[in-house]
């Protein structure tokens, strides 16, 4: 069975998924806000709490236009926008893994630059790649080098892409990898999730973990995340916030506490109803199997040695008798004994 170790837990499709509160940058700086985000995140039932490595000078050129929406984040360069939200380096990342290790949920962090790749390593159980550094090959090598499990985001990317990265990765040394759908829109309207897509990556590499990274607005019923579990994502990332309500960043597309408990409260109720895969008849249908089924009955009194002809037979509730799968076997048999109407035909009423 596919399934690959992230934290503490082995994630396989018959698992529940692992849930991935992706703080990101939502801290705006404070070590205490991303503190308390952590801990929100743990109280909403999350196995992660992610955050984003990178500072803007090795990330984005200085002219690098937005790719957002710019009526909700207006600013319209990358360098600028992630120069607002790159304070963090090696020491708060520290306390903000040391803070987690604390309270009982697994640190990430997605490095963007090969020596976060270093620093992280020894603070995070595996590394996620973000979708838009899928090509960026001296990346993969070096995370992939690092012998820990990857999860591969595969936004904006076709199944060629794909394919390089998971070579890339392999040939440099990763040997447990799991792959996200996800759209590269910040916000994702509804209409470009196209969740289907975790089928179809499913289908061209059945050997992996599938998950999903979402970008849409949440309602009150997480119907992202739950169409996507219920559509085979094993692994489940959606940006994280204290206010959905605050400008700019990743606020404005996050869940929160509200949304990530709602979320688990449905998921549970799901994974209950969903139960086993195997068609069979369960302990709590034994009675009904007994009692709504039917049983080959006599349609009126019949005499010792009398040959069963389909007029003399009906079939009736409960089955206390002959199955009417054997109507077929039954018809044309003698009765060894004289039977009165109403009564369930059983075998041993029957000549050899």
């Amino acid at each position: 069975m596919k399934n690959i170790k992230l934290g503490k837990r082995i994630i396989s499709q018959n698992s529940k998924p692992y849930i991935i509160a992706e703080i990101g940058v939502n801290h705006e700086g404070s070590i205490e806000k991303a503190k308390e985000l952590i801990e929100l995140a743990y109280q909403g039932g999350a196995d992660a709490a992610k955050f984003q490595t990178y500072k803007a000078e090795t990330l984005a050129s200085k002219d690098s236009p937005a790719y957002w929406d710019t009526s909700k984040e207006t600013t319209l360069s990358q360098y600028e926008l992630f120069k607002k939200h790159d304070s963090f380096g090696e020491k708060e990342y520290t306390l903000l893994a040391e803070h987690c290790k604390k309270i009982g949920i697994d640190f990430l962090s997605t490095p963007f630059d090969l020596a976060s790749v270093d620093f992280l390593d020894s603070l995070i159980p595996f590394y996620k790649i973000a979708s838009a550094d899928i090509t960026s090959i001296p990346l993969l090598r070096k995370i992939a080098k690092k012998g820990k499990p990857v999860v591969l985001s595969t936004g904006s990317s076709n199944l060629w892409e794909i394919e390089k990265a998971i070579n890339v990765l392999q040939d440099s040394g990763c040997t447990e990898l799991a792959l996200l759908h996800c759209i590269l829109n910040y916000p994702c309207p509804d209409e470009n999730a196209n969740i289907n897509m975790i089928l179809g990556l499913e289908k061209a590499f059945p050997e992996y973990v599938i998950g999903y990274s979402d970008h849409t607005h949440p309602d009150e019923h997480m119907s992202s995340l739950l169409v996507s579990y219920l559509k085979g994502a094993r692994i489940l990332e959606k940006h994280f916030t204290h206010d959905k309500s605050l400008p700019g960043n990743d606020h404005y597309h996050a869940m929160d506490i509200d949304d990530l408990k709602s979320f688990n409260l449905i998921l549970k109720k799901v994974m209950v109803l969903e139960g086993e895969s195997e068609k069979k008849p369960i302990a709590s249908e034994k009675l009904s199997r007994l009692n709504a089924r039917r049983s080959i009955v006599a349609n009126r009194n019949l005499k010792k040695g009398e040959v069963l002809e389909e007029s003399a037979l009906t079939f009736k509730r409960p089955a206390h008798g002959i199955s009417p799968l054997y109507w077929d076997e039954v018809i044309g048999r003698k009765v060894n004994k004289d039977i009165s109407e109403d009564h369930s035909i059983k075998w041993i009423d029957l000549e050899e």
